[in-house]
């Protein structure tokens, strides 16, 4: 055996004989020269799983068996195991009916209304409204034709809508008043369905159910497609700095639902004296109930925007402008809904504006509790074919 065959077993040796003596005293001498380490230094990885100390520690490891756990640690461990595993979700693994935050269009809407069972509703419409005497006889020689029979039951989903309330539970009634205050305030998150803020919108109180007497949930449909619709929401928000004039402020929602009972009450009445109805001659020609009653909706509260704006009027004037809004309503629907279609193709254009340069500034207006707004039911039916049911 040559010279440095002997110093490699020499030395090999030497390793061995420190390791082993580390792992006899189960702990490693420290010292100021840390010659243990030093030695484990000297040996390559290869070799360390060839060594006692570690064969040692691996047998311990093999063998090692769990003390006696404690009651708390087992109901905690039996906590943790009943708890769901939370699984990743996919872009398709939630529908957008379930999807808090997203708005609803008026069509998703609608086809809610006309999937679900509304036959307790239905049971209390009135389709027409029921003439006697000189009215009815008037009404049947010289009255327009009649709704297409094909159309009715589309004219009859409607009045069903009106009849149904708001109802909080829904995740689509909810969805309908979180799309309409996003619209209107710009506002990117969802708000509390009861609080201060539906104020601001132009309800009377804290809670939007309590104000659709006599228009039920049609009328936040209505609002729905007034802000969802792109050629009418530039009208939609204009309505509304409109509303929230230092002097001619008047609850926006409150009077989109006295113009909704409008819009229902011409359905009902067909026909008034002198002019075609928006219910049957309008519907009649479109072959559509629902599209006609929008429009309609929509012309009603532009033409009021326009008066209310051009004539300075305020609170104080709102029951006697909405009675004369009805009255033109129902004798001249094709007017208004021409006047809604020149304006909104010059909008289109960036042509006109409701407002114009008019600025809305001045002292914050009040909430709608403060005001003292008179609704079209609030005021004396003027006939008796003009009569509300609400």
């Amino acid at each position: 055996m040559n010279e440095k065959s002997c110093s490699f077993h020499n030395e090999k040796e030497l390793r061995d004989g420190q390791v082993a003596s580390v792992s006899a005293g189960n702990s490693l001498p420290y010292d100021k020269d840390n010659s243990a380490l030093l030695a484990f230094r000297g040996i390559p990885i290869s070799e360390l799983k060839n060594h006692s100390i570690l064969q040692a520690l691996t047998t311990e490891a093999n063998g090692w068996v769990p003390g006696v756990v404690s009651p708390e640690v087992l109901r905690a461990q039996e906590e943790w195991e009943a708890v769901d595993n939370i699984q990743p979700e996919t872009a398709g693994s939630r529908t957008s009916s379930d999807q808090p935050g997203q708005l609803i269009s008026f069509s998703e809407a609608l086809q809610h209304f006309q999937t679900v069972d509304l036959s307790s509703f239905k049971k209390r419409i009135q389709p027409t409204v029921r003439r006697t005497g000189l009215a009815a006889l008037r009404h049947c020689l010289f009255g327009p034709p009649k709704l297409h029979q094909g159309l009715r039951e589309e004219r009859d989903l409607v009045l069903t809508i009106a009849q149904c309330g708001l109802d909080n539970q829904d995740p689509v009634h909810g969805r309908v008043l979180q799309t309409i205050y996003k619209k209107l305030t710009g506002s990117k998150f969802d708000c509390a369905l009861h609080g201060d803020h539906w104020e601001d919108l132009g309800f009377q109180g804290a809670n939007p159910a309590t104000d659709l007497r006599g228009a039920g949930f049609l009328a936040l449909l209505h609002l729905l497609y007034l802000v969802m619709d792109s050629k009418t929401l530039l009208m939609a928000q204009e309505i509304f700095r409109l509303s929230h004039h230092h002097i001619q402020q008047f609850p926006f929602c409150l009077m989109s639902v006295n113009i909704t009972r409008i819009a229902i009450q011409a359905l009902r009445e067909e026909c008034l004296s002198r002019s075609p109805p928006v219910s049957c001659r309008e519907c009649n020609r479109q072959q559509k109930v629902v599209p006609v009653v929008n429009s309609f909706y929509a012309a009603t509260f532009l033409h009021l925007a326009h008066v209310w704006k051009t004539q300075q009027k305020t609170i104080a004037d709102s029951g006697f402008v909405l009675k004369d809004l009805e009255v033109l309503a129902k004798k001249s629907p094709r007017r208004l809904l021409k006047t809604l279609e020149i304006y909104l193709a010059k909008v289109a254009k960036g042509q006109t504006s409701l407002l114009g340069a008019q600025k809305c500034g001045g002292a914050p207006a009040p909430h709608s509790k403060d005001l003292t707004f008179t609704g079209v039911c609030d005021l004396p039916a003027h006939s008796s074919e003009g009569t509300w049911v609400v």
